[in-house]
């Protein structure tokens, strides 16, 4: 009997977990399963499209494959997938440049930084695609074909009516016939296996995924690996890319495992061993339908324009779908930075389930990031560089104070959008004679309590008023009511700290005359 089976029945039906956590916790019992996690430096690849801007989805596909290189002392590599000419955007190649740049993803090779694997632009590498697939061609494991698009839609159509259907339409017509072709506009397709390798993917683990045939129409999935134009699918250079970068891993969505088995048949073709794949489950709504740039897959710097910081929306990213390792019962703590994100990274903690896009949670991380920022010294001496040219012009206090008060502004800070305005308005309501009928007498001890802090200081009041059963919760309700009319934000001493004495005691003598 294992000792955790004994531990089991050791405890009642009404045992709590977290009991049964520390039990396990306090034996120190290891983990058995072995981690999937690279022990060799890794080399990965981020490998978008230019047909649009970057989106939470293809972000987080980048950082799984950053923090996978990092985390194992690898590379990380940007290749930009262009051979789609009719469906490129302009100016969607220097976004995926400036978003990767103001995410902190540092790229170790790319089309711009440069690399000996290069070129890091498959538009630049055409002859490399047209060089293997004559290897292919010589090999009888490639043939061209020279079908009419209306035969090719007409074969589609008709693989839908069968009985059962195929999911693979063509009929190998121009292999078949391949001797007796003259040259004419073409593609070059690939001769696919009978049935496809089974794979093994890191999440997922192993897989058999083979097309469905209907037997008595026979169809075969002979996908085109070179179009017309000379230009590779995505299929064929992704492969031949993959394969010369010498990525060792290739982390990517889920909805690229129905072609994984055409890529592995690929790399067989060619007898090159294929780098370990990871699937990562879809982002999805809370509704949990998958999202889409109408539904909310935002473009990257939307959400930087909405007063996002970067690293909020990484740690954001992150989690979907991945989590730290902890020991039994154990908690973490979710508000991470980049070296946090590398130190804690592993496959081994990857989710299989989908994984839910949840907005308040981007506004809570983004508010934690601040409150991180003000907290660390350098940062925050920039950021008042940076805003302290606007308070000049209706106030003469010192650096000093409005390094505090945007220190102490933090809490209540969810983005740093309109900052200038922010400040503005939080500095002139500290001083702001305001009228308090306005707001609600916190309690009916209020006017006891201004009426002993005028004359004893706030910690005395604290002390003695409490002892005397008087509720402290009641005591800095008062001085809220009296120094900001009940405004939610900043401690009671930070605002006496920002106010000064005199201010004080001004603010509690206005509020006791109009008690």
């Amino acid at each position: 009997m294992s000792l955790t089976t004994m531990l089991v029945r050791r405890y009642s039906k009404q045992a709590t977990l977290s009991s049964l956590a520390k039990s396990l916790t306090d034996l120190k019992v290891e983990p058995t399963i072995k981690s999937k996690h690279p022990t060799k430096p890794a080399r990965t690849r981020f490998a978008p499209s230019p047909t649009g801007f970057l989106h939470l989805g293809s972000l987080r596909t980048a950082l799984y494959n950053y923090l996978l290189a990092k985390s194992t002392g690898g590379k990380f590599i940007l290749r930009i997938e262009d051979t789609d000419r009719t469906r490129l955007v302009s100016g969607a190649e220097q976004n995926i440049f400036e978003v990767l740049k103001w995410c902190g993803l540092k790229l170790d090779e790319g089309p711009k930084s440069g690399g000996k694997y290069g070129p890091y632009r498959q538009s630049d590498r055409k002859e490399i695609y047209l060089k293997y697939a004559n290897i292919l061609l010589e090999s009888g494991l490639a043939y061209k074909c020279y079908c009419s698009k209306e035969r090719l839609t007409g074969l589609r159509i008709s693989a839908r009516r069968l009985k059962p259907p195929t999911t693979v339409t063509y009929d190998r017509e121009c292999f078949d016939k391949r001797k007796r072709r003259v040259e004419l506009p073409h593609v070059i397709r690939f001769k696919s296996p009978d049935k496809y390798p089974p794979f093994h993917d890191l999440l997922h683990g192993e897989l058999n995924l083979q097309p469905q045939y209907n037997e008595k129409d026979r169809r075969y999935d002979d996908f085109v690996i070179l179009k017309e134009d000379g230009m590779p699918t995505y299929h064929f250079a992704n492969v031949i890319d993959d394969h010369f970068m010498k990525i060792t891993h290739v982390v990517r969505g889920e909805e690229w495992l129905p072609s994984t088995p055409k890529h592995i048949a690929l790399y067989n073709a060619f007898g090159w061993t294929p780098p370990e794949f990871i699937h990562i489950p879809l982002l999805t709504s809370l509704e949990d339908k998958k999202l889409s740039k109408r539904q909310g897959d935002l473009n990257i710097f939307e959400l930087r324009d909405a007063g996002v910081l970067p690293e909020a929306l990484i740690n954001f990213v992150a989690l979907f779908g991945w989590a730290p390792s902890r020991g039994l019962g154990e908690k973490f703590n979710e508000v991470m930075g980049m070296s946090d994100l590398i130190k804690n990274f592993s496959i081994d903690q990857l989710t299989k389930g989908n994984a839910k896009v949840d907005r308040s949670k981007l506004l809570y991380f983004n508010k934690m990031h601040i409150k991180r920022k003000f907290e660390n010294n350098r940062e925050l001496a920039e950021l008042v560089d940076n805003h302290y040219p606007s308070f000049s012009m209706y106030s003469t206090e010192p650096r000093a104070y409005f390094t505090k008060l945007l220190k102490y502004m933090s809490s209540s800070l969810t983005t740093l959008n309109n900052l200038d305005e922010k400040i503005r308005t939080t500095y002139l309501h500290l001083y702001e004679k305001f009228d308090y009928s306005e707001f609600k007498v916190p309690c009916e001890d209020t006017k006891k309590i201004l009426e002993f802090a005028l004359k004893n200081g706030f910690e005395q009041t604290i002390d003695e008023l409490t002892s005397t059963g008087i509720k402290k919760t009641d005591i800095l309700k008062s001085y809220r009511f009296a120094l900001v009319g009940n405004q939610p934000g900043m401690t009671i001493p930070q605002i006496m700290e920002l106010l000064g004495d005199e201010e004080v005691e001004q603010k509690i003598t206005r509020a006791l005359e109009y008690l």
